[in-house]
């Protein structure tokens, strides 16, 4: 087994040998955003039971509750005069959104986009005032102007698969987002004419996500990698079209996973995903080019946001033993520190830092993935996780789930087979269509090359994971069957014909360049649809779902359930209420993760018992 010598940055706590009890895991805050003068910041946070907001004193640390009712907020925004807070709402925890707005002392809370079946979403604020640039979605994307004191909405673009990422101060021109998942572009829009051009070259390879107007209007920025294999920051000549982008920063070592500009416009936090996952922070002026690193507060970094008068960089932080949690940067020097004044106690001290594991796919592609082990010799009954998206990533953040399963005994390896984002263009395109096949074909390749390694013990491996990565465990199953004993499957896709009729329009509209489309592809979706082989599937399975879930729509896990008590096939079917494809409830989410390591360490134990 190729295991990475570098010892983890969080150290390896001592445990005993014996399964012991787990304490619920910490709460988390994340989403700071902090007042235009950079003396309060307000954040999200699950401490009361959902994610709601909460205001600090900088100086003070000590959080106050603002009343926003009792649906979870999913992103929060400060306006720049300071008057406003902007909040996506998730009703019924599910994938519609809304968009309201409060004064920050928590009056005058009312919604402003978001009705009826559309979807909301903040691109941000334009200069000085109290105008915001929002999308909202329903079969196409609409991009708007929201004025958060009067209501008023003007309409600037309509299209299939459009985001609106900024406007120019002025008004006078915005930068939209087009196009499927990873096959993405930008596009200028000329907001008296209606007229609209591509900003960069139809290559046919790489997508472009992320984009703001330069300081003076005349470029854009834009993350992208449409121009080399890992993501990298370019700026575009609005007024030399004809001259390719710019390269302002970019490495052959780390991906650019996300880039956070100043008001005014000058400079920009960036963060970079370095091989495996672990974040690290760089400050950049755009002008003269100079970028200087920051020491990163923890193993993985997001939220990213300055104050606007760019005195102060928000963040948020965390490790295998941390959860998220604020944290302040000052862009002079570099340092920084935790916005809460007891962050020291936020950490799990029974918990145990993972490993980074290299292996090979059966077709020789280069894997990798996150090992987390019991204490005392392997082999152990292990569980292989399988993250969402599929264009997400397994990284080094906080797992409670795994430090459960861990305790009990029960060695975790989360991999990102083919698919993830993290590892390149070639890599997270990889599975697309036809070339699914490979990524299921990748969870035989971890579990063989577990059992090979010591580290798994033959009829003791089971499967995990959620949305993309339930869809994953149900393929594996049914691609598989002998080589795991026990599955879990969390809002995942059981076939690709229901999945596409039942979702929300512009999330089967982007699916198509992942998955296929539904008409011209439907021998190939019914392929890949575990509901086709169902009959394979004789292991103990736990399927969960949000009973709200209009993404991975909550019939198809009821279908699986269906279909295995006709066979007598043993499982479990959790279905919670108010629940929607993310389980934002820290109650549900407990629930969830509560039934998931009993199951798992029931059912591996029992194979264990069975076998010897």
């Amino acid at each position: 087994m190729s295991v990475r010598t570098e010892a983890p940055r969080t150290a390896r706590r001592a445990r005993p040998a014996i399964p012991r009890p787990v304490s619920p895991p910490v709460g988390a805050d994340f989403a700071p955003a902090p007042s235009p003068d950079g003396r309060r910041v307000a954040f999200l946070s699950d401490r009361a039971g959902t994610p709601g907001v909460w205001v600090c004193e900088v100086d003070a640390g000590t959080p106050v509750a603002l009343p926003v009712g009792d649906e979870p907020v999913l992103a929060l925004s400060w306006s720049p005069d300071g008057q406003w807070l902007a909040c996506v709402v998730a009703p019924g925890g599910a994938p519609r959104t809304e968009l309201w707005v409060l004064r920050p002392d928590g009056t005058r809370r009312r919604q402003v986009a978001g009705f009826g079946r559309r979807s909301a979403t903040l691109a941000g604020w334009l200069p000085g005032g109290a105008l915001m640039a929002v999308t909202e979605t329903d079969a196409h994307g609409r991009a708007l102007l929201v004025d958060a004191a009067t209501g008023h909405r003007r309409v600037l673009a309509e299209g299939e698969l459009l985001t609106l990422l900024d406007v120019t101060a002025d008004g006078g021109a915005a930068l939209l987002r087009r196009g499927p998942r990873n096959a993405r572009w930008l596009e200028l829009l000329d907001v008296a004419t209606g007229v609209r051009r591509r900003l960069l070259p139809d290559s046919g390879r790489g997508s472009t996500d992320q984009g703001w107007f330069g300081p003076d209007g005349t470029s854009v920025l834009a993350r992208t990698d449409a121009y080399s294999e890992l993501a990298a920051l370019v700026r575009v000549d609005l007024t030399r079209p004809e001259q390719p982008p710019t390269r302002l920063a970019g490495r052959p070592d780390a991906e650019l996973e996300h880039v956070t500009p100043s008001a005014d416009g000058q400079r920009g936090a960036l963060l970079w995903n370095t091989y495996g996952g672990r974040s690290e922070l760089s400050l950049l002026d755009f002008t003269s080019g100079v970028q200087r690193a920051v020491a990163a507060p923890g193993e993985v970094l997001g939220d990213a946001v300055f104050a606007a008068d760019g005195g102060l960089l928000c963040l948020t932080a965390q490790g295998p033993v941390r959860p998220r949690e604020v944290w302040l940067v000052d862009p002079s020097t570099g340092a920084s520190r935790p916005l809460r004044s007891d962050t020291a106690a936020r950490t799990d001290d029974a918990g145990v830092a993972p490993y980074l594991v290299d292996l090979r796919a059966r077709d020789g592609l280069p894997l990798s993935g996150w090992l987390y082990r019991p204490a005392g010799p392997g082999p152990w009954p292990t569980a292989i996780s399988l993250h969402g998206g599929p264009e997400a990533q397994e990284r080094p953040g906080y797992h409670p789930l795994f430090q459960a399963l861990v305790a009990q005994g029960v060695a975790v390896f989360a991999p990102n087979v083919r698919g993830s984002s993290g590892f390149g263009r070639s890599f997270v395109a990889a599975d697309n269509l036809a070339g699914r096949y490979g990524a299921i074909a990748d969870v035989a390749a971890c579990a063989e090359f577990l059992v090979d390694a010591g580290v798994a013990r033959p009829g003791q491996l089971g499967c995990l994971g959620r949305s993309y990565g339930g869809y994953l465990v149900l393929a594996a199953l049914v691609n598989f069957p002998g080589l795991f004993a026990a599955g879990v499957a969390e809002c995942g896709i059981s076939d690709f014909h229901t999945f596409f009729a039942g979702t929300e329009p512009w999330i089967a509209a982007a699916a198509v360049s992942k998955y296929g489309d539904p008409r011209r592809d439907a021998d190939l979706l019914r392929d890949l649809s575990p509901m086709t082989h169902i009959d394979r599937l004789d292991v103990p399975v736990l399927l969960i779902h949000g009973a709200n879930d209009t993404n991975v729509p909550a019939g198809e896990s009821a279908q699986v359930a269906e279909a295995l008590a006709a066979r007598g096939v043993p499982h479990g079917h959790l279905v919670l209420a108010g629940e929607g494809h993310d389980f934002l409830s820290r109650a549900n989410a407990e629930a969830a993760r509560t039934a998931t390591a009993a199951w798992l360490t029931r059912h591996l134990a029992a194979t264990a018992s069975v076998l010897g």
